[in-house]
C-alpha cells in the first residue's frame, strides 16, 4: 500500500453511484467516495441519532491507514467487518439500535475446548470439566446473530485443537458474521492454515508477549512456544489468511512494545492488536493514565504512516471511542455453557444448557455495572474489583453473579 489514502478502484470511482448500505425509515447510510477516501453519510430524519458513531468511523477512515483491502472492500481494522459487507451492514443497524438504548451483544465469543498445550497464568478459560457439544455451540450461535451479533469468535483453550472447528467455522452464516479465532499457535501447519481460509475465517489471532523468547515461553509455560507461534503467523500469512498479531500490556511490558512491532512489520501481519492486562483481584498491577497517553500517542503516530502494519489498541477502542463493551456490545460463553458480559469478568449470568441467549443477555443488562459508558475495563475499577475479591477461594470460576447479591 503505497499511502493511506489508496483504496479499492472499485470503491474509489466517483461515477460509480454510492453503496447503500442500510435503509430503515427515517434513517439511510451510504458509502461515497470523498476527496479520496471513503465516507459514510447519513441522510433521514434519524440521521442526528447516529452522526456520532458515524463520525467517529469517518474520522478513523480518514485519519488513519487500514489494515488492508482489496477489489471488493476494504478493512478498517481486522477486529471490524470489511466496508462494504453483510456484517458491515449490521454493525450499522447495530449501532443505531445502541443509539436509541437497544443494546446489541454485537460480539460473541465461544469458549469451545479446555484442551491446549500451554498452560497460561492468565488463562480465563472456566473451570469443571467436558466440552459443549457442537449441536448446542450451532444453536447458540443462531441465537447469537438473530440477536444482531455480527463478529464469532473461537478462543480458549486452543480451538484448534477441537476436532469441529473447521465445521463451527464454516456453519457461520458469511453474510451476517465475520469469524475470528485465538489461538497460542502450536498447531497451526501450512494445511491447517490453508483449511481454515477455505472455511471462512475472517482474521486469526496469535499473542506474542515479547521478542525474547524465553520471556514468551514463560508466559505459555510452554518450552518452544515462541517458535512455533512465529511459524505458526507466517503459515498462515503464507496462505492469504488476515493475521493479527496481539499482545496483552502491562506495567511491566510497556518496554517492548516497539520491538514488538517491528517484529509485526517483520512477519508481514495486518495489525498489532495491544490489550491492556486485566487484574484479576484488587492488588494486581494496571497501566497508568501516563503510560495508557503512551500507547494512545503509539496508536496515532502508527496508524497514520503509511508503511506497516496496523495497529489496534482496546485503550482508544473501548476508551475514547466506545467504552468498555462487557454487558454492553460483548457477551461470552464458556466452556461449560455459563455466560460472561466478556472473558475476563469471572461471574455468570446464566447457562446456554438451561436458558435462552436473550434471556441471559436480558439479565445482564438488568445490573447497573453493564449500564452507561465507561472509559476504562470495568475490571479495572477498584469497586468492581472489590466484588470479584468476595469469590470464596474455594469456588471455581466463573462465580454465579446472584450470589453475591
Amino acid at each position: 500500500m503505497s499511502s493511506n489514502t489508496d483504496i479499492p478502484k472499485s470503491l474509489s470511482t466517483n461515477s460509480k453511484e454510492n453503496i447503500s448500505l442500510m435503509s430503515i425509515p427515517g434513517l439511510s447510510i451510504d458509502l461515497n467516495h470523498q476527496d479520496g477516501f471513503l465516507q459514510l453519510e447519513a441522510k433521514g430524519t434519524l440521521k442526528s441519532t447516529c452522526s456520532p458513531f458515524l463520525d467517529k468511523i469517518n474520522s478513523r477512515l480518514k485519519k488513519e491507514k487500514p489494515a488492508t483491502w482489496n477489489e471488493e472492500s476494504v478493512i478498517a481494522s481486522t477486529w471490524l467487518p470489511p466496508i462494504p459487507s453483510g456484517p458491515f451492514k449490521r454493525l450499522l443497524y447495530a449501532e443505531t439500535k445502541i443509539a436509541f438504548g437497544k443494546y446489541i451483544p454485537e460480539t460473541v465469543s465461544f469458549e469451545i475446548t479446555r484442551e491446549c498445550k500451554c498452560n497460561c497464568e492468565h488463562c480465563v478459560v472456566s473451570g469443571g470439566e467436558g466440552d459443549l457439544d457442537v449441536d448446542t455451540i450451532k444453536r447458540t450461535i443462531d441465537e447469537a446473530l438473530d440477536m444482531g451479533a455480527f463478529i464469532i469468535t473461537f478462543t480458549e483453550g486452543d480451538p484448534l485443537l477441537r476436532e469441529e472447528i473447521f465445521e463451527l467455522i464454516d456453519y457461520v452464516d458469511k453474510d451476517r458474521a465475520i469469524v475470528n479465532i485465538f489461538t497460542p499457535g502450536t498447531e497451526l501447519t501450512p494445511e491447517t492454515a490453508k483449511r481454515l481460509k477455505e472455511s471462512g475465517l475472517h482474521n486469526l489471532l496469535i499473542s506474542i508477549y515479547s521478542t525474547d523468547s524465553e520471556k514468551h515461553d514463560s508466559v505459555r509455560r510452554l518450552d518452544g512456544a515462541h517458535e512455533m507461534a512465529l511459524n505458526a503467523i507466517k503459515n498462515a500469512v503464507d496462505a492469504g489468511l488476515l493475521v493479527t498479531m496481539a499482545t496483552h500490556v502491562s506495567p511491566n511490558r510497556m518496554g517492548e512494545l516497539p520491538r514488538l512491532y517491528e517484529l509485526a512489520s517483520q512477519l508481514g501481519v495486518h495489525e498489532l492488536s495491544l490489550w491492556e492486562s486485566v487484574p484479576k483481584k484488587p492488588q494486581d498491577p494496571i497501566l497508568s493514565d501516563t503510560e495508557r497517553e503512551s500507547i494512545l500517542d503509539m496508536y496515532h503516530e502508527i496508524n497514520s504512516n503509511p508503511q506497516g502494519p496496523r495497529v489496534f489498541s482496546n485503550t482508544y477502542f473501548e476508551g475514547e471511542m466506545l467504552g468498555c463493551m462487557a454487558g454492553q456490545r460483548w457477551m461470552h460463553v464458556c466452556v461449560d455453557g455459563s455466560v460472561k458480559p466478556c472473558p475476563y469478568i469471572p461471574f455468570e449470568f446464566g447457562n446456554i444448557q438451561n436458558d435462552s441467549l436473550k434471556d441471559i443477555w436480558n439479565n445482564i443488562r438488568n445490573y447497573s455495572h453493564f449500564k452507561g459508558k465507561r472509559s476504562r475495563c470495568l475490571m479495572h475499577e477498584p469497586d468492581f474489583l472489590n466484588l470479584v475479591s468476595k469469590i470464596p477461594d474455594t469456588e471455581e470460576i466463573p462465580y454465579r453473579f446472584d450470589k453475591l447479591q
